[in-house]
This record gives structure tokens, sequence and C-alpha cells, in this order.
């Protein structure tokens, strides 16, 4: 069985989780996610776009 959840779900479970069992303050996630919009604007974002399809690639299994 396949299950396709998008990244931002995946992403916001963490972040609840975070804040409801880690204690990390809401802001901090905030921050974190602009940083993260600011960064995939920059120049360094093909090199982390490659960087997660070839990690995503891994995981799946689907590696050539």
């Amino acid at each position: 069985m396949t299950v396709s959840l998008p990244l931002v779900v995946v992403l916001g479970f963490f972040a609840w989780g975070a804040v409801k069992f880690l204690g990390i303050r809401v802001w901090i996630v905030v921050l974190i996610a602009l940083f993260g919009f600011w960064l995939s604007r920059t120049f360094l974002a093909p090199a982390i776009e490659s960087g997660t399809r070839s990690g995503v690639d891994v995981i799946n299994g689907s590696h050539a």
C-alpha cells in the first residue's frame, strides 16, 4: 500500500510534535520555516533540491 503525503503535512506533524513534546517554542518553529523560505530563493536551492530528491530516492529504494 502506498500513501502519498505532501512534505508540508509531514513537516507540520514534526513541528507539532516538537512544540508539544519537546517544549520547542512556537516562534522558533516559525523562524525556521521563514528561514527555509528565504533559503529557497538563494543559490543553494538547487543543491538542497538535489539532496532532498536523492534522500527520498534512497528511502523509497528507487535510486539508480
